[in-house]
Parts: C-alpha cells; sequence; structure tokens
C-alpha cells in the first residue's frame, strides 16, 4: 500500500466555495459496499434510506474562532496564530505564520492580549504562552479557521458550523454534518431513526496530506474524544433491535472505533473519554459502525483513507470519478455520500 494509491486529480471548479442553501439540497451519493452500486439523491432523502430502529451518530464539537491576528513585540511585524490545542487555560499549542517565530518571541493581541512562544513542537506548530485565558475571548477577537481551499470569505459564520454543535473546542468543523437542517432531524426522529451525540475536537492535522510513501508512517496527532455512558447505551439498544450504527462524518467513526476498542467482543462500544490517535487504513477491522455519512476527501489524506477502509479503495476512487463527471461539489462545503 502507498500513498499514492489514494491520489487523484480533482478540476479546481469542483472545490465548493459556499454551503448549499438550504443545506439538505446538497448532493447525496449512495454507494453499496457489497455491489459497487451508485445512484444520486439528494441529501433530504436520507431520510428514505435509512430504516426506523437505525442510529445517527454526530459529532457534537463546535469550532471555535481560533484565528488570531497578532504583531511581534517590538517590532511590529506581522503574525498569525491558529489555535489547535489548549494545554492549560493559558498555553495552547498553535500553528503560527510569519517570519521568525521562535521560542522567546512576543506577541501582543488586541484587547491587551499578549503571547510569549515557548517551545518549537516542528514545522509552523508552536507552544504559546498568553497573558491570560484567552477561550473567553476568542467569540469576540477571533475569526472562524477556514481551509485553505476555500477562498470566499463567510457571510454568515454560522455557515462553518452544525447546527447540532455544543462544545467547543475544535479547529474544523465536522463537514459531514453540515448537510443537516432541524426539520430534516425532526423528520428523522419521526421516521424512527435514534439520535445519538459524540464528541471529537477536530485538529488541522486530521486534514493533512499524507507525504510519506508508506502510509503507515504518517503521524497522527491525537485529539480529544467522548462517548458518554449514556451513548452507549442507547447504541447497545439500537444494535440489540437489529438497527444500524451510521456515522456521520470520519470524526464519529474515529471516536466509535476508539470507544469499540476499550470494550468486550460482543458488545458495540462502552462509554470513553480521552485522547485518540486512532488511524484508520485499509485492513482495519470495523467493530462498530455499520454505514457511513461523509464528504468527498481531499487526495492523498488520512480521511480518503479511511472511507477506503470502510468500503474498497476501487469503489471509492471509482465513486469519485462518478461524482466529478456527474458535477458534484467537493471538501467541506460540498456533497455527501451514504456508504451502506
Amino acid at each position: 500500500m502507498r500513498t499514492s494509491d489514494f491520489d487523484y486529480h480533482l478540476p479546481p471548479e469542483r472545490i465548493a466555495q459556499e454551503p448549499a442553501h438550504p443545506r439538505d439540497s446538497s448532493r447525496l451519493l449512495h454507494l453499496d459496499r457489497e455491489t459497487g452500486d451508485l445512484a444520486h439523491y439528494r441529501f433530504r432523502d436520507l431520510l428514505e434510506l435509512l430504516n426506523p430502529g437505525d442510529a445517527l451518530v454526530l459529532n457534537d464539537t463546535r469550532v471555535i474562532r481560533a484565528r488570531l491576528r497578532a504583531r511581534k513585540l517590538p517590532t511590529g511585524g506581522k503574525a498569525e496564530l491558529l489555535l489547535l490545542r489548549r494545554n492549560e487555560p493559558q498555553i495552547w499549542e498553535a500553528l503560527v505564520g510569519g517570519k521568525g517565530l521562535r521560542p522567546g518571541i512576543r506577541l501582543a493581541l488586541s484587547h491587551g492580549l499578549e503571547a510569549e512562544i515557548l517551545d518549537d513542537l516542528g514545522q509552523s506548530r508552536r507552544r504559546i504562552r498568553f497573558n491570560q485565558p484567552v477561550s473567553p475571548l476568542l467569540e469576540e477577537l477571533g475569526e472562524a479557521p477556514l481551509p485553505p481551499y476555500i477562498h470566499r470569505p463567510l457571510t454568515d459564520p454560522g455557515d462553518y458550523q452544525t447546527i447540532y454543535a455544543r462544545i467547543a473546542g475544535s479547529a474544523a468543523a465536522p463537514t459531514a454534518g453540515l448537510h443537516f437542517t432541524h426539520d430534516l432531524l425532526e423528520r428523522l426522529t419521526r421516521r424512527g431513526i435514534t439520535l445519538v451525540s459524540v464528541t471529537l475536537h477536530i485538529g488541522l492535522d486530521t486534514f493533512a496530506p499524507v507525504t510519506s510513501e508508506d502510509p503507515s508512517g504518517h503521524p497522527i496527532h491525537s485529539e480529544w474524544g467522548q462517548v458518554s455512558g449514556g451513548a452507549a447505551e442507547s447504541l447497545q439498544a439500537v444494535r440489540e433491535r437489529g438497527g444500524r450504527i451510521v456515522a456521520v462524518g470520519t470524526t464519529s467513526t474515529r471516536i466509535l472505533e476508539t470507544a469499540a476498542r476499550e470494550t468486550a467482543e460482543g458488545l458495540p462500544t462502552s462509554a470513553f473519554e480521552g485522547q485518540t490517535n486512532l488511524f484508520i487504513l485499509p485492513g482495519f477491522r470495523f467493530r462498530i459502525v455499520d454505514a457511513l455519512v461523509t464528504n468527498f476527501h481531499l487526495p492523498r489524506s488520512t480521511l480518503l483513507m479511511l472511507v477506503s477502509a470502510f468500503s474498497g479503495r476501487e469503489k471509492i476512487l471509482h465513486a469519485y470519478k462518478v461524482a466529478m463527471e456527474s458535477g458534484y461539489r467537493f471538501y467541506s462545503f460540498g456533497d455527501a455520500m451514504l456508504i451502506t
């Protein structure tokens, strides 16, 4: 297995620059992973593609306004911070943009906020100490951390947030969930589909391209996640009545499969809270996820490798080819797939 096995060419015009309006009007490509058959729908048709008794597992993480503009002290040179993970109330891991941002450099932000670079963690990652807890200030000072392939500013910051986002902590949105509307969730519930919330705070490493020739050599940074006791009980009940566990997104998949690995054989999952660095590659044995709602992912990415592990690399690359030929929109604001 080589990283180049997960490469494909995507014309730039296929990269969505804004979400569909309404959200559930986006397109949905259904892939049957047993037969490889493909069928075209709208996302709102998910209502007919799921069965009463199934469970949809939603990642309720909330994207923080993690991009901060700064100036170096005392020179005034421009700098930018993208907060990734909080270690302590005043200490964060961050990606930095700007020249000469080495340990010892101090930065000035607005509202009296200052920061000092403590450690170089490799490439553009730094450990930073602020002069006060920064979390309460992010809504006022920060900007939404849009992926670099989205070139248009958001007219509504809520566009890069799921409607069920609840627990702040992500540097990126769980984009498979962006297609849901309140009306669609209500109709799914009335149809007898159980909605289960889990949490995985997403770092930007999730979306980084794999550069090593052997993907198993790619370093995966850990992310914090939780499957509550109540969520585990709900999933157990779904499995006992013969329903499917349908993960919404690769992030929900990763935290579910992490929790499942802490669980005795014969049970779908137990409660879990902590860090996960689970890297799902072809050959992985899925223990809990029966079906997957996901977007179309970047070439050579860990996310493309995960969906290939779920349904087979050849089937996925063929589905992507069909999607491109059929005018589907790709990446964060793009269209979706349902893999069953």
